[in-house]
């Protein structure tokens, strides 16, 4: 068996290069990496490690025909809400071509080895449902409509339909996962580790306020590790071709962050609410249904927020 974690760069990536790491079982793990969003020496002389633009088909062909992996997690992308408003067309190259040159280079090779048949998880995002997140439309289901309010989300969209029709044309068994919120230690630029990343500077004397944006919407949160543990059983256990939403089973407010924070951290702390954090539109609530996932994998949520959150706190106290 070997494994090819494109995106390894990334809090995702990172921590499935951990799992696999921790189970010995001597598969051959490849991470390819560009930008990377984690300070890659977390992760360095654990696995193979090569640079990669998944804009580029030539070097992600380059790397599959070298490696020939038997299962590929396609995590790369460009994940970010906020920056797809500031670079729409940068986020629907990596997002929508990279995914497209994953699945042809898998073409590419069977042309000399047309027995070659991995299995590709994409990793997909709850932002395609978008303005179907409503209160009363949610935990959403798989058949829901799917409405994105932002490029990120119209990128994914197309990443998922591309993957449906390459399953379809040309056979290639792909699972796709539509994550929801998932954060925990090495993500950076999301809700949680941008408070727990300022709580524990304000803890060093850094500043005097948590600034905050919308602490009114309402997530599902899901840990890293329960998300890393839910893409290595659909590898295992998906039905090819199909969709899977993987959704944490309980909303929070994002103001319920603060007294989590507060509690680990020993003090109260004063919010200021900074406008840069309001997004031109937000998805009133993020809550999927994983019925699907756990009838067909047997997944279970392990985690609990308070968890994530103390193991965030611990990570940036040895980060800053």
């Amino acid at each position: 068996m070997s494994i090819l974690i494109t995106g390894a760069g990334g809090m995702v990536g990172s921590h499935m290069i951990d799992r696999f790491v921790g189970q010995g079982k001597g598969a051959e793990v490849v991470g390819t990496f560009y930008k990377p969003t984690i300070d890659l020496n977390d992760i360095k002389g654990k696995v193979i490690l090569m640079e990669c633009d998944v804009r580029y088909l030539g070097r992600v062909h380059e790397i599959i025909e070298a490696r020939k992996p038997t299962r590929i997690f396609h995590l790369a992308a460009q994940s970010y809400p906020t920056v797809s408003w500031e670079r729409p067309q940068e986020t629907m190259e990596i997002n929508a071509t990279g995914t497209i040159n994953v699945f042809e280079a898998i073409k590419m090779v069977r042309r000399n080895d047309p027995g070659y048949n991995p299995v590709v998880v994409v990793a997909c995002s709850s932002a395609e449902y978008g303005a179907s997140l409503t209160p009363e439309n949610t935990p959403v289901v798989e058949d829901t409509t799917l409405l994105p309010l932002h490029p990120y989300g119209v990128s994914k969209v197309a990443q998922d339909l591309l993957s449906f029709q390459y399953w379809q044309s040309d056979g290639i068994r792909c699972i796709r996962a539509r994550i929801f919120n998932t954060t925990g230690p090495r993500k950076v630029n999301d809700v949680t580790a941008d408070f727990t990343m300022r709580a524990v500077m304000l803890e060093k004397g850094k500043g005097e306020a948590l600034e905050v944006g919308n602490l009114e919407t309402r997530r599902a949160i899901t840990d890293v590790r329960d998300l890393v543990t839910a893409l290595i059983l659909l590898s295992e256990k998906g039905r090819w071709g199909e969709v899977y939403n993987i959704s944490g089973e309980r909303v929070y407010r994002i103001a319920d962050l603060i007294p989590m924070i507060e509690a680990e951290i020993g003090r109260k702390l004063e919010t200021r609410v900074n406008p840069k954090f309001l997004r031109p539109t937000d998805e009133p609530i993020i809550f999927g249904d994983s019925s699907r996932l756990k009838a067909d994998t047997g997944w279970v949520q392990e985690y609990t927020l308070d968890q994530t959150v103390k193991d965030m706190i611990a990570y940036w106290r040895t980060k800053l």
